[in-house]
């Protein structure tokens, strides 16, 4: 239709497009992961986190309240989204043994995956966890995944695929830390033993040592 205006008459205005607060939330969430786990928290910019999600820097605030809730937020979101992705494996539904194995590939392969993670996560712990000290999240999240490894654990020993030596804990403690501290530390670490700690096979082999000095450790 010809939207030519005719003489005499005022052209029609287009309207303004409503923004969806529910993006506008998620797609700040998400350039501030980036952001924060790039720079930290403390080279991180709230006006290149706004200019990423393509809004004005004073939603950030009004979505967010300040910069270090929205860091409190990114470090929220990057916990939420591992214990989702966990939830979904269906460990229940395996043999003990194969749900351990399950278990412990996906948290390597995760971190692999994410290595947004791995950078949130170690400064975060640089700041001695201040701000997830402020979280009322953090920790109920965490209580579904020790609740699987508690499971899984518990119809190993009762099938006696594995011993009681190890509580849900310290087992899940074992399953983070072998893997982190690879992920955490390759490019040290390539320098110290004069290899490429970052390459498909050396991963590869990691991951398999991983796994099976988890699984051996519970055997009976």
């Amino acid at each position: 239709m010809d939207e030519t205006p005719v003489a005499g008459r005022p052209a029609k205005k287009a309207k303004p497009q409503r923004r969806d607060p529910a993006a506008t939330w998620k797609a700040l969430l998400d350039a501030a992961v980036v952001e924060f786990s790039s720079h930290g928290f403390e080279g991180g910019r709230v006006d290149r986190i706004a200019q990423q999600a393509g809004v004005n820097k004073q939603l950030v605030y009004h979505y967010f309240g300040s910069k270090d809730d929205l860091y409190r937020a990114a470090l929220e979101e990057v916990y939420r989204q591992i214990r989702e992705r966990e939830q979904e494996l269906h460990l229940s539904d395996l043999p003990p043994e194969d749900a351990m194995r399950l278990l412990v590939g996906f948290s390597f392969d995760y971190l692999a995956d994410h290595p947004e993670f791995v950078a949130l996560v170690n400064d975060e712990n640089r700041m001695e966890a201040r701000h997830l000290k402020a979280s009322d999240k953090v920790a109920e999240m965490h209580s579904p995944i020790v609740e699987l490894v508690e499971e899984t654990l518990g119809r190993g020993i009762a099938a006696g695929v594995f011993n009681d030596r190890f509580g849900p804990v310290n087992l899940y403690l074992s399953i983070a830390a072998l893997s982190f501290f690879y992920f955490a530390n390759r490019n040290t670490l390539s320098v110290i033993f004069d290899r490429d700690m970052a390459s498909p096979a050396q991963a590869a082999r990691r991951r398999e040592h991983v796994v099976s000095l988890i699984v051996s450790a519970l055997r009976p």
